[in-house]
């Protein structure tokens, strides 16, 4: 509401005064005898305070209505659809897997269900492929004291801080066999065993899980335990690429520019029409992650979006194939243009995985399977 600012003046001041009346919302304090000039004062840092919370409260509304309170920016059907979904299976406990290519917000939609869920726990994010194998158990379920050589007291686990909460487990296919079976039995039994030690532990976390990989094709390779699989794949939600949703690009920027502008201590970009032209004709294989990576290198370099794209002067037309070649498979445009930015990095992976916007070992993989291929 409207409420009117109160400043609290007083002749006989004391400590716990002072701080019972700021306790009560008092928004200054002043004591008797006062100067006019400091109570002239104290009204104009009230006005500013006022002002500053009337441009916030108008900035939030602004920012619900493109997030709709999910942290994902877009505004096409695709997005909405997943949205509504999400929404639709927070307040389940079941599992959820969210798939879809690296840099897509996996862990946005992740963190959104987990808020939707109206669980009251903490969300504990786990990349299964950044941590070591010999260190995943007991990451995951915690040890006892003395459990191995290093374990010189008792840890909780993810498990356990996740308790009450979402566990969201990104990257699950890099997980490895012998935790999959691990991982399975606490999804069945609901209990965890701290490594080292004889007694269960029941924990109460919903588990979300992530890949980028196609978890199909790992049960058929033996990479991934079928019965896992299938308990993990309940609900299954995919984020689409940005090329599946180009018309959001133009919010995305706005949005990307403003957040990194002020992270930055820049001015935001003045994007023209010809900049989101180029950026909407571009593959985008990193997909929003690249987009965010690329309005930070224009902030730093002051430049405009379009001219910053890993092609020749930003020119879409530049990367077009070659005649007869127009029905490409995706597949081979995306390899194409990975070898490109290779190319144009002297094969320095850790560079070019920057400027797609994903990691250097999903590099790495798709590298190798072009290699072997």
């Amino acid at each position: 509401g409207n409420t009117t600012g109160v400043i609290f003046m007083t002749a006989h001041a004391d400590l716990e005064t002072a701080i019972a009346a700021l306790r009560a919302g008092a928004e200054d304090f002043l004591l008797k005898p006062f100067r006019m000039e400091q109570m002239m004062a104290a009204v104009e840092r009230y006005l500013a305070r006022a002002q500053m919370q009337r441009e916030n409260a108008v900035l939030r509304r602004q920012v619900e209505q493109i997030f709709d309170s999910t942290g994902m920016v877009g505004d096409c059907d695709v997005i909405h659809s997943v949205c509504d979904v999400m929404r639709r299976v927070a307040p389940m406990p079941s599992t959820v897997l969210i798939e879809g290519e690296s840099g897509t917000g996996k862990e946005l939609a992740a963190r959104a269900i987990h808020r939707w869920s109206g669980r009251s726990g903490s969300f504990v994010p786990v990349n299964c492929a950044a941590i070591s194998t010999e260190l995943m158990e007991s990451e995951l379920f915690g040890h006892v004291k003395g459990a191995f050589t290093g374990a010189h007291q008792a840890r909780e686990g993810l498990f356990g801080y996740a308790d009450g909460g979402t566990l969201f487990l990104d990257e699950i296919g890099e997980m490895p066999l012998p935790l999959q079976a691990h991982l399975l039995r606490v999804l069945e039994e609901r209990t965890v065993r701290p490594v080292g030690s004889n007694r269960e532990v029941p924990v109460d976390a919903r588990i979300i899980t992530a890949t980028n990989r196609d978890l199909g094709e790992q049960v058929k390779k033996g990479c991934f335990r079928e019965d896992l699989y299938y308990r993990l794949n309940v609900l299954s939600i995919r984020m689409p690429a940005l090329r599946e949703r180009l018309e959001d690009i133009p919010v995305l920027v706005r949005h990307l520019s403003g957040l990194l502008a002020a992270e930055l201590g820049v001015q935001s970009p003045v994007v023209s029409e010809e900049d989101v032209s180029r950026l909407q004709a571009y593959d985008w294989p990193g997909n929003v992650r690249e987009l965010k990576n690329l309005i930070e290198r224009c902030l730093l370099l002051n430049s405009a979006p379009g001219k910053c794209l890993p092609s020749v002067a930003g020119d879409a037309a530049a990367d077009r194939a070659p005649a007869g070649q127009e029905n490409l498979r995706l597949e081979e445009v995306e390899k194409r243009h990975i070898l490109k930015v290779l190319g144009m990095q002297h094969g320095n992976k850790s560079a070019a995985a920057r400027l797609l916007g994903i990691s250097r070992k999903t590099l790495e993989r798709k590298v190798h399977a072009w290699d072997t291929g």
